[in-house]
């Protein structure tokens, strides 16, 4: 019989154990991630993110594992359910503390329950149904509002096997490498105005003399780090608040997933060749480029468009990645190449009520997002084929 246990932090699982289940190099779900957050002191229990991660052995073998957290707010998740909040505490009931399967401050769909290899679909299907059954007992234990899972692919998705689920639909604006030999034939595409518009934008970061350049793993030193983080902090105080995440996540990821991290850093050469006025954090796979933070030390006209978004789609050509996800929301990516794909995330209430009724807001939410992505998708800039 499968035993379902859960652990207060990543290392007292370990490296290779967790690891062994991966079945892709999808670097948000490693355990250096994950650990790096934690290691970091950016994902604490005094952050709101207090670990209790799921791991599932039979016979002393792992076969199962999913990152979970007892959350003590709604921050960092990108799949928003405040108003859910507001609603128990009129009704005043306690919303949190509740249970979440995600990627802590990381939009990017992909693998939240991860299997063994000798696992066949039936059997992942019966385990994750286990799976969400132990969950339910853990939130009673905490006295838990429910259960969510975000940016979910895979089992957790089939709805068929998972009726006490209410999926939520979300959209995202992604770029799809079409075998693109250059920036200029991913153009070509555009019709002729909307190309237009594009080269102008890009033709001010040549007016204003800004050069960029692509920094990989183990290059990156720890000034060009700090640099970096001082960027980071810089878009979030504009908020009015700090960043997430500690500096030493940033360095802690340069050492643990060098291969898979990379910074795009701005130059003003009318300045400097050497001190950077801007950054963008990526991170990569075998077949896709992240986009996650950036920051800028002054405005510039169209920087952060060209930091983010045009070297990201010029780094995927160069390197023969499928595809470009730049992170959460934004509907200006629309005229810029990025094409609205679907993301969904999962729910389960344990107050029968607020289930019916988050049962109903998924349904009209989703109706209401299915129109307003044809209607995006009818704005994308590329040519009409006959």
């Amino acid at each position: 019989m499968p035993q379902f246990n859960f652990y207060s932090a990543i290392e007292q699982i370990g490296a290779a154990p967790w690891n062994s289940l991966r079945c892709d190099d999808y670097p948000f779900i490693s355990y250096e991630f994950l650990h790096a957050l934690e290691h970091s002191g950016s994902v604490t229990a005094q952050t709101g993110w207090q670990p209790c991660h799921l791991v599932v052995t039979e016979a002393e073998q792992l076969i199962a594992a999913m990152p979970l957290y007892l959350k003590s707010h709604s921050y960092g998740e990108y799949v928003f359910d405040w108003s859910w909040a507001d609603a128990y505490q009129r009704n005043g009931l306690e919303y949190y503390p509740k249970l979440l399967t995600a990627i802590p401050f990381t939009p990017c769909y992909g693998p939240r329950l991860m299997f063994h290899a000798s696992c066949n679909t039936d059997q992942r299907h019966a385990l994750s149904r286990q799976i969400l059954a132990a969950i339910q007992q853990l939130a009673s234990q905490y006295n838990a509002s429910g259960w969510h899972g975000l940016f979910l692919e895979g089992s957790l998705l089939d709805k068929a096997s998972h009726p006490e689920l209410h999926y939520r639909l979300g959209t995202q604006y992604h770029w799809f490498n079409r075998d693109y030999q250059s920036f200029e034939s991913f153009l070509e595409t555009f019709s002729s105005r909307k190309r237009k518009n594009l080269r102008k934008e890009r033709s001010k970061i040549t007016e204003h003399n800004i050069q960029h350049r692509f920094i990989t793993g183990a290059q990156l030193t720890d000034e060009m780090l700090s640099q970096f983080y001082q960027f980071y902090q810089i878009t979030y105080l504009k908020r009015g608040r700090s960043g997430y995440l500690k500096e030493a996540f940033f360095h802690q990821l340069r050492d643990t997933l060098a291969g898979q991290i990379i910074i795009c850093f701005a130059y003003d050469m009318n300045h400097s060749d050497t001190e950077a006025v801007a950054g963008a954090l990526f991170l990569r796979d075998q077949q896709t480029l992240y986009g996650r933070y950036w920051g800028a030390l002054a405005e510039y006209d169209s920087l952060h468009f060209e930091t983010c978004y045009y070297q990201g789609i010029e780094y995927c050509i160069q390197h023969q990645l499928q595809r470009f996800d730049p992170g959460a929301q934004g509907e200006h990516k629309i005229q810029r190449g990025f094409e609205p794909i679907e993301t969904w995330s999962a729910h389960w209430l344990a107050h029968p009520g607020f289930h019916q009724a988050v049962e109903r807001f998924t349904e009209e939410e989703e109706q209401m997002l299915r129109q307003e992505m044809e209607y995006l998708r009818q704005r994308l800039p590329f040519r009409q084929t006959e």
